[in-house]
């Protein structure tokens, strides 16, 4: 399935010239400076509490973000983070994206017991299911089944969720 993200078309120049015409200054501030400082912040009690305080971001419970972690500095309130969820060093994750001719939004959604892998980038309208794992330095341009096992890039499924017959097409095909 391709990832869900609204697209709204620019008239002029480029759609990253009219950032501030999308996203107040005031928000790209305050958020970068709550980033920041978690990215840093070695406590993860804290730094969840700072992502559910100030970014209004949906944490669960034992989440664990890792150092480094680059959330979406414009609308981190977009990005949801199920519990027990491992996100691993100097990852990613974009809630939106500036091309050309328009700039695109979309929730992502990390699903509860999900391990995803040092320097993954994750795009802007994905959701990654429960259980699932994305290998080191992948990047999730697309929907990952529950408790699939992912990797590379483009991203592929290396490995289906268990359940599934041999021979299925992968879960992206079958919707």
């Amino acid at each position: 399935m391709k990832r869900q993200t609204e697209r709204y078309p620019v008239k002029t120049a480029n759609s990253l010239w009219q950032v501030y015409k999308t996203v107040p200054f005031f928000k790209v501030v305050k958020n970068f400076i709550v980033i920041q400082t978690a990215r840093y912040t070695p406590f993860l009690s804290l730094k969840n509490r700072l992502y559910r305080t100030f970014l209004r971001m949906d944490v669960g419970d034992q989440a664990a973000v890792a150092l480094m972690v680059m959330l979406d500095v414009m609308y981190p309130e977009r990005i949801s983070i199920g519990k027990n969820t491992v996100i691993g060093y100097n990852t990613t994750i974009l809630a939106h994206e500036y091309l050309i001719d328009e700039y695109r939004l979309g929730d992502v959604r990390i699903g509860d017991n999900v391990m995803i892998g040092a320097n993954t980038t994750i795009l802007p309208g994905v959701t990654i299911g429960d259980g699932a794992i994305v290998s080191a330095a992948t990047l999730v341009h697309k929907n990952v089944p529950a408790g699939a096992f992912v990797g590379g890039n483009p991203m592929q499924v290396l490995r289906e969720p268990e359940g599934t017959a041999p021979g299925t097409p992968p879960a992206e095909e079958r919707e």
